[in-house]
Order: C-alpha cells, then structure tokens, then sequence
C-alpha cells in the first residue's frame, strides 16, 4: 500500500543528490525559520500528544517539546546548514602504476528509513542530516508522537517547496506496525534502515528487516569509580549522568564502585537520592549506605572546573553542603537482583555494584554492556589509559559523565542516532556516517592483461 510513496521518494533522491549543498543549506535555514515562526502550532500539537501518555512514563520527557528545545532545534538546524557537506569529499586520490587516475568519493546513501519511538526533535535530526548528506528519508515515528510528527512534516515539506526541491524528499509514514513490515520489506526503494529507540525495537528491527540495518540507541552504561578517584568531581559526574536526562540513551544505568572507597559511597549518591534516584545496590553497597549519614561533599571554589561544570549541568541544588539522613530515604535502597545488572533503566533508577578491581570492573562491562558509553573516574593515568583502551564501546570517557555522548556535542549539528555495532559507522552518527564511497576511474585506453 506504501509502495507509491516509496517510489516517489526513491525519485526525490536523485534529484536531491544532485542539488547544490547551497539550495539544501538553505531549505534548512527556512525550516529553522519555520519553527520559530510556528511554535504555537507545534506546542498545540505536542500537547496533545503529551495529553495521552502517564506524565510518570520515562518516555514522556523525550516526548515533550517546549520553546527553549524548539530554539534548540531551530539552532540546530541552522548550525548543520553550516556544516560542509560531506558528499563529493575525495576519500583517497592515487595514480596506479598503469597510469589509471582512481578516486575514492563520497557519495549519498540515496534513500535512509528511520523508525523511532516518542522522540519527536527525531523528525527535524533527521531530516536536516539527510538532506545535508544528499539523501532522502522515509521517516516511521511512534504513534505517541504522531500529531507533533505530523506537524514537524507540514513545516518541512513548506520549507522543500520554498526552495524548490521536492516535497517527497521526506515522508512520513503512518504509525502502524503494517507501515512498519513494508518499510523493512522495502529493498528496491530503502536504502538503509536505522531503528532509533529502545532494545525492543531495535531487535524488533534487526530480526525484521530485509533491508541493510544499522543498530543505534540502547544502552546499559557504566561509570566506574576508581581506589584512585577524585570524591567531588567523580559525585558531580555521576549526578550529571544520571540525571541530566534520565530517559536518553546515554544516562548513567549501573555505577561501579571499588572496594576500598565504599565509606565514600553514601556522599556520592547523597545528590541522587535528593533527586529522586531510586538506589538498587549490592550487598556491599547497600551495607555501606544503610543507616549512614550522607553528607553532600561542597562544590568549592577550589574544586576543579570539571567539576563545576558537571554540577551546573545537572543544576544539582544539592551541590550546597546539606546533611541527608539515609532513614529519610530508606525506600529508595534497595537490594539489587541479579537482572539489575543488564537493565537500561531509562528512569530515576540506578544500580550501583562492588568491584574489588580494575580487572573486575573491566569484566562486568565486559559482560554486562552494550557498547555505548561508558566511563572511568580515576586520578590514575595508567587505570585511565587501560580503561579506554580494553573497554568494547562506541565511547569510552575518563572524568567526564557519558552525557556527552551526542551528535551535537561531538560537534556534528545533530545526529540520526548512536550506532552501537562495528560494522560501518559507530558512535553518534552526523553527516558522513550518512554516506558511502564509489570509486572513479579514469584512464587513456589502458587494457587490462
């Protein structure tokens, strides 16, 4: 039933590779302007879609737009039309020995299907990326979102339509599992196909599709706090990734601890439990924080900028000195189970688990991972160097909280997601990872012997 609008944005893909970075630049720039113009409508949209999902859901804050995220967006977008545009950039330029000229270029993907959940700065993300990069999309986003998403559209095809490209060059499709089969089925018309969400659908995804398939989104990240890590700047790190945003892929699920700085445990975690963190800890852990007092370590003008810095990202209140009894928050540790470990919590939850070493540490990420971000606190240059060189993920950090991991704070405007796999791009994916390469050869009627 979709095959229409597949074949129509198949179409818009040549014309779109073919058009100057400075028509596709400027379709962004008007969407930009388009949504600052256009706000109202698009916060009358969001709400109601916010009006029928549990404001308790984790996903109800990737759901919600507001102005100063739809400024976010605007800016976003205007900063990817900045960017150069990455197809037609020579990879690799050499002579053979016959004297054959060989290029290696790179080239737009041509049409990239993106399925994902109630996220929708998704829609605008994607869309300015795909075109910045020459291609085409075919968007399938959540039926949470689909009055916000169905907005975003209106505004974007105006925007195409304004500067003379083709409206088809971004489609959305309905918000039915039926959409969802035939855009996987979709071999002669898609490209690649990039779910953006949780396990569940990228496995969904994964298991699905006959069209290449590249894995992003879920993560069970850790931070590990090292015998040699430093106590405020390791506790402003961990609130920052935990509660930064608990729903985005990137929050901290599982703190790792070593043995010997459990006394330091109940000052760490002291920000997240007057944060409304839920602790799920080990034996060794929960021994170390039941009936202790915590006491809130004081961000002082003489801790580090890192610090600081993490503290203000958080907007930790609790950064002030302040006695928090562990009675007052008895409900909130408790005993970790064996699955806590593997648990991408998406919540104000977090498990914390005793390792004895760097070994041991390196072992439960090992085993309990995803290849998402991960990260060290430590004031020990070798554990940081073994660290970052042993650790399987896509983004391995020492003294900084995985928050970071993300499109726009890599410095690629935005991205279509966080690829977790090997094969072809990895880490948050920005304009190139959007392309691939083609050889062009030229020669003067040489023959191969």
């Amino acid at each position: 039933m979709l095959e229409k609008i597949f074949v129509k944005v198949r179409e818009a893909s040549r014309r779109v590779a073919l058009a100057p970075d400075s028509q596709r630049s400027e379709a962004l720039r008007r969407l930009a302007q388009l949504v600052e113009e256009n706000m109202d409508n698009i916060l009358r949209a969001n709400a109601l879609d916010l009006s029928k999902m549990d404001a308790a859901n984790p996903l109800y804050d990737r759901l919600q737009l507001t102005p100063e995220r739809l400024r976010a967006i605007a800016a976003d977008l205007r900063h990817v039309a900045s960017l150069p545009a990455p197809d037609g950039e020579v990879v690799e330029e050499r002579t053979l020995d016959n004297g054959i000229a060989l290029r290696q270029v790179r080239v737009p993907f041509g049409v990239v299907g993106v399925i994902y959940e109630a996220r929708p700065n998704v829609t605008y993300d994607v869309f300015s990326l795909c075109l910045k990069s020459g291609n085409a999309c075919v968007l399938k986003g959540g039926h949470d979102a689909e009055e916000s998403n169905r907005a975003a559209i209106a505004l974007i095809h105006r925007a195409l339509a304004d500067v003379g490209l083709p409206v088809e060059a971004c489609e959305l499709l309905p918000s039915t599992h039926e959409a969802t089969a035939e855009m996987l089925n979709a071999v002669e018309y898609i490209d690649v196909c990039i779910p953006r969400g949780g396990r569940r659908l990228i496995d969904f995804v994964r298991d699905n599709a006959r069209v290449p398939v590249i894995e992003t989104g879920a993560g069970v990240v850790h931070i590990y706090f090292d015998a040699a890590a430093d106590l405020q700047m390791g506790t402003a790190i961990i609130c920052n990734a935990k509660t930064r945003r608990v729903s985005v892929c990137n929050a901290l699920d599982t703190l790792l601890i070593h043995r010997s700085r459990l006394s330091d445990l109940p000052a760490i975690v002291a920000p997240l439990l007057a944060r409304g963190v839920t602790l799920h800890a080990d034996p060794a852990s929960l021994a170390a924080l039941v009936g202790a007092p915590t006491q809130v370590p004081t961000m002082a003008s003489q801790a580090s900028p890192l610090a600081s810095q993490a503290c203000r990202g958080a907007r930790m209140a609790s950064c002030s000195p302040a006695l928090l009894s562990s009675e007052a928050f008895g409900e909130r540790i408790v005993a970790a189970v064996a699955e806590d470990a593997d648990r991408e919590w998406m919540s104000y939850n977090m498990g914390i688990f005793t390792v004895d070493s760097l070994d041991d540490a390196l072992a439960h990420i090992a085993a309990h991972g995803s290849g998402h971000s991960e990260s060290i606190i430590t004031e020990d240059e070798a554990a940081a160097r073994r660290f970052q060189t042993e650790v399987d993920a896509s983004s391995v950090y020492v003294n900084l909280p995985t928050s970071f991991t993300d499109g726009g704070q890599f410095g690629l405007g935005a991205e279509v997601g966080i690829s977790t796999q090997k094969l072809g791009p990895r880490g948050p994916m920005g304009l190139k990872a959007l392309t691939t390469t083609k050889y062009l050869l030229t020669g003067r009627g040489q023959l191969r012997p």
